[in-house]
C-alpha cells in the first residue's frame, strides 16, 4: 500500500485523484469487487466530493475518469469524458458525509463471503476473533434497499453515525475512514473476518470467545475511541 492512500489534510486533489485510482485497483485485483462494481470518494478540503463514475471498472479508472460533486449532488467538474456520469450510489456517499464529519473516505465493495454471510442471516458475529472485537467492535447489516436509489442512503443513515464498517443487506460493504487507507483496511477485515466464520462453521462446531474476554476487548475499544476524540478535540483548539 503506498503513501499515497495515507493522505493528510494537505493532500491537492491530483493525490487525491491518484489515491482513488490506486484504490480501484487494490479491491479489483483482491476480488473485492467485480465488473464495474462499487464506487469510492474522498472528500475534498472545500468540502466537494471526488467521485467514481458509473459504468467504469474500478481496477481501470484513469485520474480522469472522477467527477467532483458538491454535497448535493450537483456536478462542479465533469470527468475529461463528458458522458460519464457519477457513481447511481452517490447518494449513498453524500448520506456518509453529512452523518461523519470526521470521515474523509467512502469505499463501497462487493466482498464475496461478507456478501454471502448476509444472504443467509440478519446478524454478522462478532465473537470469534478478539482483535476484531477490538478494532471493529461490531458489523451492523442493514435492511434490504434497491440498488441505485435513495433506499441505500436510507438504510445506512443509522448505523454509519457509530460503526466504520456496515453491510447492506445482500449488496455489499460500506467502509469508512479518515483516509483511504483507513477505509480499506476496514473492508479488509470484513471480508476477513466472514473468510473465518464461513471456513468455521464448515469444519465443526464455533467455540465463540469467553464472555469476560468479550466484555474486556470491548470496553478497551471503548476507551480507544475516547482517547481519539480527545485528542482531535485537542488538535482543534490548537
Amino acid at each position: 500500500m503506498s503513501d499515497k492512500l495515507r493522505f493528510g489534510i494537505n493532500a491537492t486533489e491530483s493525490d487525491l485523484r491518484a489515491a482513488i485510482v490506486e484504490t480501484g485497483q487494490i479491491t479489483y485485483a483482491h476480488g473485492l469487487l467485480c465488473a464495474s462494481d462499487g464506487n469510492i470518494s474522498v472528500r475534498l478540503p472545500d468540502g466537494n466530493i471526488l467521485i467514481t463514475p458509473s459504468g467504469i471498472g474500478k481496477g481501470r479508472l484513469s485520474t480522469g475518469d472522477l467527477l467532483v460533486i458538491d454535497p448535493q449532488g450537483n456536478i462542479v467538474k465533469p470527468a475529461d469524458d463528458p458522458l460519464l456520469r457519477s457513481t447511481t450510489e452517490q447518494a449513498m456517499h453524500l448520506e456518509v458525509y453529512r452523518q461523519r464529519c470526521d470521515v474523509r473516505a467512502v469505499l463501497h465493495a462487493h466482498p464475496p463471503c461478507a456478501t454471502a454471510l448476509t444472504v443467509v442471516r440478519s446478524e454478522f458475529r462478532m465473537d470469534v476473533l478478539p482483535e476484531m472485537v477490538a478494532l471493529l467492535g461490531q458489523i451492523p447489516i442493514t435492511d434490504l434497499a434497491m440498488p441505485s436509489s435513495s433506499q441505500t442512503a436510507d438504510v445506512i443513515r443509522e448505523p454509519i453515525r457509530h460503526h466504520d464498517a456496515v453491510m447492506i443487506r445482500q449488496h455489499g460493504s460500506l467502509t469508512v475512514g479518515k483516509t483511504l487507507e483507513e477505509a480499506l483496511i476496514n473492508l479488509e477485515r470484513v471480508e476477513y473476518i466472514a473468510k473465518t466464520i464461513l471456513l468455521a462453521e464448515m469444519m465443526g462446531p464455533v467455540n465463540p470467545l469467553p464472555e469476560d474476554m468479550l466484555s474486556t476487548l470491548r470496553q478497551s475499544r471503548l476507551e480507544g475511541m475516547v482517547r481519539e476524540v480527545t485528542v482531535q478535540i485537542l488538535n482543534e483548539k490548537q
